[in-house]
C-alpha cells in the first residue's frame, strides 16, 4: 500500500475474534476457490501487519492466487489463569499474552481469507458471513450448513476468555477516577473512547473498547435511568434523534471557524491559516484550545449537556439563528477540556471520522448488555452459554433494529425488560419508518431461473420513480418516508390527498411498500424519475404541482396491528388487494407475472421496457425464502434491467469532490469533475474517477451553480486524494448517478485501494446520468461495489466498504473464465 494511506478498517466476523486470544479447533478444508469468490461485501482488505497485534491474529502465508476456506485461529494460546478464571468485574488484572503457537490455519464461513505478504483482512460483521457465502459455495443451502458448522466449533473454545477480556478493558477506557452510579457521564470519557478508537484501524479492536465503554455506562447509571446510554449511543454514531425526525447536525464550515475564533481568542484569519495546514476543523480546535491560557479550571463537560446543546444547534431555525449557534458552540467550546474540543466539532461538522459504523455500536451494545446481566444476576456462564448467549443478544438486538429502527424505543426497552422480552416489545410500528429491503442485480434471465430453481416466484415491474413507505396509524395520521426514513409527507401533499381514496374500510393501519411514479394524467403514460425529480422538495402547494405522482404498490409489511413481515410474500401480495383498491392515476398494484421460462421472462421484460420501466424485479412466492427482510439487500429479491442484459452493468451512486475548469466552449463553467465513493467504516470519500461525458451546455452551468458555493481551497480531511490533482475541491455533498463501461486498477485513484492491491480501482469510459437528490452523501456506493461490479458488469448501490473491490475480482474472474456466477446476499445494513 502506498506511504501514507489509511487502509479501510476491517470488520467484526464474530465474539470469539474479537475478544479471544486462544486456539480454536481445526475443522475440515474446503476445496481451494478463486480469490474473489473468497471476499464478501465486509471483507478482503489488506492490513500491514503491526508490530503488535491485540486480537492475535497473524497474515496468512499462502500464496495470493489461491487461498483457503478454514476456521479463523487465533493462534494464542491462553494463560492458564486467564483461561479458567475471569477476573471480577471491577478487578483489573494483568492480561499476559503467551508466545503464538503455529497451527494450520483454516477460515470458515464466519470468517474470510487473510491477504499474504503481511497484509491481513479481518472478518465480516456476522451477517455479511451467511450472505457472502453464496458467492463461493456451489449452493446456497451447502453454504449455510458449513456456516453453521464453524460458528458452533468458534463458539466452544472462547467464549470465556472474550467475558474476561471485555472487563479487563473497562479499566483502560474509564477516565481518572471514574464516575459515580448516577452522574452523568463525563463528556472526557466519551471523547477518550474516541480517541483509542480513532487510534486504531482494527475493527474487532474498536468493538472491544466501545463494549468495555458501553458496560460502564450500563454499570454506572441510575435507578430507572435510560437516558444516559441512549444519548452515549447517540453521540457515538453522531447522531441526535430516529432519521424520521430530521434533527441533524452538519453546521457550515465558516460558522465554526467563527466560532472557534469568538472562543479562543483567535483572527478567524489565523484559524482559516491553521485549517488550511492540518485539514481538519477538529484538531484545529483542539490545539487552538489548548494553547490557550484560562485563569480557573472550567466546569467538566457532561454527556447530557453536550447532547442537549448539539440537539438545541441543530433545532435554531429563523433570522438569529446563525449567532445563537456561535454563542452555545462557543460556549461549549469554552468548557472544553484535552481532546473534547476536537470531537465536539466533529460532531458538529457531522463526521466523528473515527471509522466507527452503526453496526459496530449495535454489536457492542448486545455484548455489554449480556455482560451487565451476568454481573448483576452474579451468574457466571460456562464457555458454550456465555457465546450462545452472547450471538443470540447480538441477533436479537439487530433484528429489532431492524423493524423499528429508533434507539428512542429500543434502548429503554432493553434495559428494562432484558434482551429476552425485546422481540416482544419492540415490534414494527406505524410511524417508524424501516429501512427497506433491497434486491441484488443480476445480468442474465439465466441466472433468474438458476437463482429459483425449482421454486415459485414472480416477475414485477420495476418502476423508475422513488421509493415510498406508506404509514397509516389507527389514529387515522398517514405518512409517507422515503428509503433514508426522510418524511416526504410535505414533498407529496398530493399523494396525501390521494391516499384515502385508494384504502378500504377494513385497513385500519398499514405499512406498504411502494414506488412513486411520475405520470401523465392526460394519456396515463409513466414519465422517467427526471420529470420527478423536478418537482420542488419543500413548501409544495396542491395547486403548484405540474408533475403529478401515481402510488405503485408491491408490498404490504403491517396491517391492523399485526407485523406481516415474516409471512410469505405470497400472502403478503394477497392481503395487499383485499385491502385496498385501484384508483386509475392514483393508485395501482405493481404490474406482475409468475413466468417459468427464459421467453415468457424476456416477453415480460421487454413490456415493461416498453411501458416506461426500468426492468423487472424477481421475487421469491413462497418458504421463508420469501420474508421480507429489512436493512438486507437479498437474494430472494433479483432485479433485471435493460442495461444488465446489454453487459453496460447497474449504475454507481457517487460524490462530486473536486472540479476541473472548462476550456472552450465550456469556459467559466467546471468542464469535468472528480468523483469518489464513500467508506462507510473508514467515514472517508475515495477518489474513483474523473468524468467529463454526458453533459449538455444547459447542465454543465446548472452543475457550476449547485456546486460552485461548495468550493473548498483543499480537500477536507476525509477525502482520501490519491493522485488526482483537480483545479478545485468541493464540500462533499452532491451525489451523482454514474454508468460505467469496465473498470480497471489505477495508480491515481484511492478507491478499494488495499482491497485487491496497492493500486486502487478507476471507473473506465463514466457517463453521468442524473443527480441523485434523494441520497445523501453517505449513501453514495461503497470502494467493495465496485469490484463486484467489475466481474459480471453490475452492481447494487450499497454502502459498505469492499464492494467495489469485490465488483472488480468478479469481473476479473468473468473475464478469465467466463463462467457464470450466482448472485450473493451481500447485507446492505449490517
Amino acid at each position: 500500500m502506498p506511504k501514507g494511506t489509511k487502509p479501510a478498517p476491517p470488520q467484526q466476523a464474530n465474539l470469539q475474534e474479537m475478544w479471544g486470544k486462544n486456539k480454536s479447533k481445526v475443522t475440515k478444508v474446503e476445496q481451494e476457490q478463486p480469490a474473489d469468490l473468497q471476499e464478501g461485501p465486509s471483507e478482503g482488505s489488506k492490513r500491514k501487519q503491526s508490530p503488535r497485534a491485540p486480537d492475535g491474529v497473524e497474515p496468512d502465508k499462502r500464496p495470493k492466487a489461491k487461498r483457503r476456506r478454514v476456521v479463523e485461529s487465533d493462534e494464542e494460546a491462553p494463560e492458564p489463569s486467564t483461561a479458567t478464571k475471569p477476573p471480577e468485574p471491577h478487578t483489573i488484572t494483568t492480561n499476559g499474552e503467551s508466545s503464538p503457537k503455529k497451527k494450520p490455519k483454516r477460515i470458515s464461513p464466519t470468517t474470510r481469507n487473510e491477504k499474504s505478504k503481511g497484509k491481513q483482512a479481518m472478518p465480516p460483521a456476522e451477517d455479511d458471513k451467511e450472505d457472502s457465502e453464496m458467492l463461493s459455495a456451489s449452493s446456497e443451502e451447502e453454504d449455510e450448513a458449513v456456516a453453521s458448522e464453524g460458528e458452533e466449533e468458534l463458539g466452544e473454545e472462547e467464549a470465556q476468555q472474550n467475558a474476561a477480556a471485555a472487563l479487563q478493558r473497562t479499566s483502560e477506557v474509564d477516565i481518572a477516577g471514574g464516575w459515580k452510579v448516577g452522574q452523568p457521564v463525563p463528556y472526557a470519557a466519551l471523547a477518550k473512547v474516541f480517541a483509542l478508537i480513532e487510534a486504531t484501524t482494527k475493527r474487532l479492536e474498536k468493538t472491544s473498547l466501545l463494549t468495555s465503554f458501553l458496560l460502564l455506562v450500563i454499570r454506572r447509571r441510575g435507578e430507572d435511568d435510560t437516558t444516559s446510554l441512549l444519548q452515549t449511543v447517540y453521540l457515538c454514531i453522531n447522531r441526535l434523534s430516529p432519521d424520521y425526525i430530521g434533527v441533524e447536525l452538519g453546521i457550515g464550515e465558516s460558522l465554526l471557524v467563527k466560532a472557534i475564533g469568538e472562543s479562543t481568542g483567535r483572527s478567524i484569519a489565523v484559524v482559516k491559516a491553521d485549517l488550511k495546514k492540518e485539514g481538519d476543523l477538529g484538531l484545529v480546535a483542539q490545539n487552538s484550545k489548548n494553547s490557550q491560557k484560562t485563569l480557573f479550571k472550567p466546569k467538566a463537560l457532561t454527556v447530557p449537556f453536550v447532547f442537549a446543546n448539539l440537539k438545541e444547534i441543530a433545532l435554531s431555525t429563523g433570522h438569529s439563528s446563525q449567532n445563537k449557534k456561535v454563542s452555545i458552540i462557543t460556549k461549549l467550546l469554552a468548557a472544553c477540556q484535552g481532546e473534547e474540543a476536537k470531537y465536539i466539532i466533529r460532531s458538529l461538522e457531522g463526521k466523528l471520522r473515527i471509522g466507527n459504523a452503526e453496526r459496530t455500536v449495535l454489536v457492542a451494545l448486545a455484548h455489554a448488555i449480556v455482560l451487565e446481566e451476568q454481573e448483576r444476576n452474579n451468574k457466571r456462564l460456562n464457555k458454550e452459554k456465555l457465546t450462545a448467549r452472547l450471538e443470540q443478544a447480538t441477533e436479537i438486538i439487530k433484528s429489532v433494529y431492524s423493524e423499528l429502527p429508533s434507539y428512542d424505543l429500543v434502548i429503554p426497552a432493553l434495559l428494562e425488560g432484558g434482551v429476552d422480552s425485546l422481540r416482544d416489545q419492540c415490534k414494527l410500528t406505524p410511524g417508524v419508518p424501516l429501512k427497506p429491503m433491497l434486491a441484488k442485480p443480476t445480468k442474465a434471465i439465466g441466472e433468474v431461473l438458476d437463482r429459483f430453481e425449482n421454486k415459485r416466484f414472480t416477475c414485477e415491474y420495476k418502476y423508475d420513480g422513488e421509493r415510498a413507505q406508506v404509514h397509516k396509524l389507527e389514529d387515522g395520521t398517514v405518512g409517507v418516508f422515503s428509503r433514508n426514513s426522510e418524511d416526504m409527507s410535505k414533498k407529496y401533499p398530493d399523494l396525501m390527498d390521494q391516499l384515502p381514496n385508494c384504502m378500504k374500510d377494513t385497513a385500519k393501519s398499514f405499512v406498504i411498500d411502494a414506488e412513486a411514479v411520475a405520470i401523465d394524467r392526460t394519456n396515463g403514460k409513466l414519465m422517467p424519475f427526471q420529470e420527478l425529480s423536478r418537482r420542488k422538495r419543500k413548501d409544495v402547494k396542491v395547486e403548484d404541482i405540474q408533475v403529478r405522482v401515481c402510488l405503485f404498490a408491491f408490498d404490504l409489511l403491517y396491517l391492523n396491528g399485526e407485523p406481516l413481515l415474516h409471512k410469505s410474500f405470497l400472502d403478503r401480495r394477497e392481503l395487499l388487494k383485499e385491502h385496498f383498491k385501484i384508483v386509475p392515476g392514483e393508485f395501482d398494484f405493481a404490474k406482475s407475472s409468475d413466468c417459468d421460462t427464459v421467453d415468457e421472462i424476456q416477453t415480460f421484460l421487454e413490456e415493461s421496457v416498453k411501458d416506461g420501466c426500468e426492468g423487472l424485479m424477481v421475487k421469491m412466492l413462497e418458504s421463508e425464502a420469501s420474508f421480507y427482510e429489512p436493512s438486507r439487500r437479498s437474494v430472494n429479491w433479483l432485479k433485471l434491467k435493460k442495461d444488465y442484459l446489454a453487459g453496460v452493468g447497474d449504475s454507481l451512486d457517487l460524490v462530486v469532490v473536486g472540479g476541473y475548469y472548462g476550456k472552450g466552449k465550456r469556459t467559466n463553467v467546471y468542464g469535468a469533475f472528480l468523483l469518489a465513493c464513500y467508506d462507510a467504516d473508514g467515514e472517508e470519500y475515495q477518489t474513483i474517477c474523473k468524468i467529463g461525458t454526458g453533459f449538455s451546455e444547459e447542465a454543465l452551468q446548472s452543475h457550476y451553480d449547485t456546486l460552485k458555493p461548495l468550493e473548498l481551497t483543499k480537500p477536507r480531511g476525509d477525502i482520501k486524494v490519491g493522485g488526482a490533482k483537480p483545479d478545485i475541491w468541493f464540500e462533499p455533498k452532491v451525489v451523482w448517478e454514474v454508468l460505467t463501461a469496465d473498470l480497471s486498477l489505477s495508480p491515481v485513484y484511492t478507491a478499494a485501494q488495499g482491497l485487491v492491491e496497492e493500486r486502487g480501482i478507476s471507473l473506465r469510459f463514466p457517463r453521468f446520468i442524473r443527480i441523485r437528490d434523494d441520497k445523501g452523501a453517505d449513501d453514495a456506493t461503497g470502494p467493495e461495489q465496485v469490484n463486484e461490479v467489475h466481474s459480471e458488469f453490475c452492481c447494487a448501490s450499497l454502502p459498505f466498504v469492499k464492494q467495489i473491490a469485490e465488483m472488480y475480482e468478479r469481473q476479473v474472474l468473468a473475464q478469465s473464465k467466463g463462467g457464470k456466477k450466482k448472485g450473493d446476499g451481500n447485507d446492505e445494513f449490517w
